[in-house]
């Protein structure tokens, strides 16, 4: 049996149709006359108590509703239909009023899925423009795609469907066939701005974006009046690395628009790219003359200029800002590390300090504020504001190993011991974490029995931690007690069998400061299969492979390491290897360019001394 319906009667669906009799119907049934009471009861009751609701009771209950100008709306938001009549199934219209209640109930998907098979069976516009808001709310991107393409097919003048589908393909990465339908939406009158196309296509390979240049192009001489078509494809000539180019079609397209910061703004990063940069400030110093209170256009001038090194310039520019907004923080913050990189220490206190005062960005203000008095040499003022830095932040740890260091260095190790312990009251791991780092600070400031001390009674209350016992590896090698360093590295392996790092210093001890060359290279030989990219590791089976004599191997390996670790001690390791097989003017360019990075690097002439090198 079939039911005729007017689209306004039932309440739910926007744009579907509602139940009224069929002619050779002589009454409705009961369930359906209290179905429909309830449907409209609860449609009335959602719209009234709206503010209450949930986001997903929202969608169900009326038409989704987006910004306006996002993607989304251009294919969810309709405008009314004049209201129509059509043919349904008692079926499928119970169907339609079961996804509604359900949706009521929060149901999305399940009334998605109804109403996506509802309108692929009943091909009604109304239906399948619901069902596009429910795939819409529940961000099915298959769903949109075939209700778009059923949508076209029915009413292939309207663009709305092509619109979609647009976005879609765009989505999917289907660059071509979303340029396609974009130009249908033109064709069919409808508005669309093609550079949602140059927004996806940054990471496309050369000749996939090339094929859509020449596609651009083509529609560009069949819509000249759709300027964001060339726009667009500036912006993928650019994406190709095409500058000039784009830069002839930039030149173009200002003929025909009035600038804006958009397009300052697009120019200026074309000519950055081109490695015009001059021209690029240029750009940005005439667009930021044209549109005084654009803050972008003025902040990306200021960061080009720092990029260019030509910091007094961007001061002026982020002075500028903060003139317009005295509370821009972001702004103050960029002001305040300039002058740290202009070695103005006065100024960038001034700056930290007023930082200190917002919430947001005390932490890391501190954080800069200590460094700065370390750099001006006030070191009881920097600890302060190392300590400041609190607990959970991202500059935490790295700001109480600055405080711990200094406080020791000025001979406050007591203090410097109760402020972690304090602070690390409760915490185990923050504790063990802690221990290392003063034990470190001691080793380095010339305290090893002070560390020896605080190591062996971590490890009484945390006996057999790996990180303790690796603090008191790097303690007895700074003593030279071999012994030591190998009873603890064994410990560690013992537990920890796949510690690639305790094997690795273990296997380089025995390679470097013993003859047992066979068992180190077994130790690095594990570590590697564990950590097969770490440049210490490598560095140290290169090394071990050359004291077993396998040289050529070695200088492989040395290479590989010095590649990607280009240290000076991996430069030792590689021109002595090259010394020893008879290409000493190799070794000494290794060397060189090693001291060229590192002049006072010990590493480097210690070993250019013991083989007599003449650099």
């Amino acid at each position: 049996m079939v039911v005729k319906t007017r689209a306004a009667q039932l309440p739910g669906l926007a744009e579907a149709r509602a139940a009224t009799l069929n002619p050779g119907d002589c009454t409705i049934t009961m369930l359906n006359r209290i179905i429909l009471c309830c449907c409209a009861c609860m449609w009335l009751s959602a719209c009234s108590s709206s503010s209450n609701r949930s986001d997903s009771a929202s969608v169900a209950a009326e038409p989704v509703t987006v910004d306006p100008s996002s993607e989304q709306a251009q294919t969810a938001s309709m405008p009314e239909p004049e209201v129509e009549y059509g043919s349904f199934t008692k079926a499928q219209l119970y169907q339609a009023i079961i996804s509604e209640l359900g949706a009521q109930r929060g149901v999305l998907e399940d009334a998605g899925d109804s109403y996506f098979n509802l309108a692929l069976e009943t091909k009604d516009l109304g239906i399948i423009r619901r069902a596009v808001q429910f795939a819409s709310a529940n961000n099915d991107l298959n769903a949109l795609l075939q209700l778009g393409l059923l949508w076209s097919e029915i009413d292939p003048s309207d663009p709305q469907p092509e619109l979609m589908l647009s976005f879609q393909f765009l989505e999917t990465g289907n660059y071509e066939q979303a340029l396609s339908h974009m130009a249908r939406v033109i064709e069919l009158g409808g508005e669309i701005d093609f550079s949602a196309l140059s927004a996806r296509t940054g990471q496309l390979d050369a000749p996939a974006r090339a094929r859509l240049i020449a596609n651009l192009r083509q529609l560009a001489r069949e819509f000249s009046d759709q300027h964001s078509i060339q726009l667009t494809l500036v912006q993928l000539l650019a994406q190709n690395g095409d500058y000039r180019e784009a830069l002839a079609e930039f030149e173009q397209l200002l003929e025909l628009i009035d600038p804006n910061p958009r397009l300052v703004l697009l120019q200026a990063q074309i000519l950055q790219s081109a490695g015009d940069a001059d021209d690029a400030l240029e750009t940005l110093a005439e667009g930021v003359r044209e549109f005084d209170d654009n803050r972008n256009l003025r902040l990306t001038y200021a960061r080009l200029l720092i990029q260019n090194e030509r910091y007094q310039l961007a001061q002026a520019q982020f002075a500028a800002m903060m003139a317009q907004d005295p509370q821009d923080w972001e702004t103050l913050f960029s002001m305040a590390l300039l002058d740290v990189e202009l070695e103005q220490f006065d100024q960038a206190s001034d700056k930290f300090t007023q930082l200190t005062e917002v919430d947001p960005r005390a932490d890391e203000a501190n954080y800069y504020l200590g460094y700065v008095n370390e750099q001006r040499n006030n070191l009881p003022l920097a600890i302060a504001a190392y300590r400041e830095v609190r607990i959970g932040t991202q500059n935490f740890l790295a700001a109480q190993q600055q405080a711990t260091r200094l406080a020791i260095q000025l001979g406050d190790l007591d203090p410097a011991h109760d402020h972690l312990s304090q602070l690390s009251r409760g915490q185990p791991r923050l504790e063990i974490l802690f221990h290392t780092i003063e034990s470190g600070a001691l080793i380095q400031a010339g305290h090893p029995d002070r560390a020896r001390e605080l190591l062996d009674r971590a490890l009484n209350k945390y006996p057999n931690e790996t990180d303790l016992l690796f603090a008191r590896v790097l303690l007895f090698d700074s003593l030279g007690d071999k012994a030591g360093s190998e009873q603890d590295l064994k410990q560690i392996i013992r537990m920890q069998p796949e510690d690639s790092r305790a094997l690795n210093h273990l296997g380089y001890m025995l390679a470097d400061q013993t003859d047992r060359y066979q068992e180190a290279l077994e130790l690095i030989e594990r570590a590697i299969a564990i950590s097969p990219d770490d440049p210490a590791i490598i560095d140290s089976l290169g090394w071990a492979q050359f004291k077993l004599g396998r040289y050529e191997e070695a200088l492989t390996n040395l290479r590989r390491a010095y590649a990607v670790f280009p240290d000076a001690e991996v430069a030792s390791h590689v021109g002595e290897v090259l010394w020893m097989m008879g290409r000493e003017q190799e070794a000494v360019e290794v060397w060189r360019g090693a001291l060229e990075n590192q002049p006072d690097s010990d590493l480097i002439k210690e070993v250019v001394d013991r083989l007599q090198a003449d650099l």
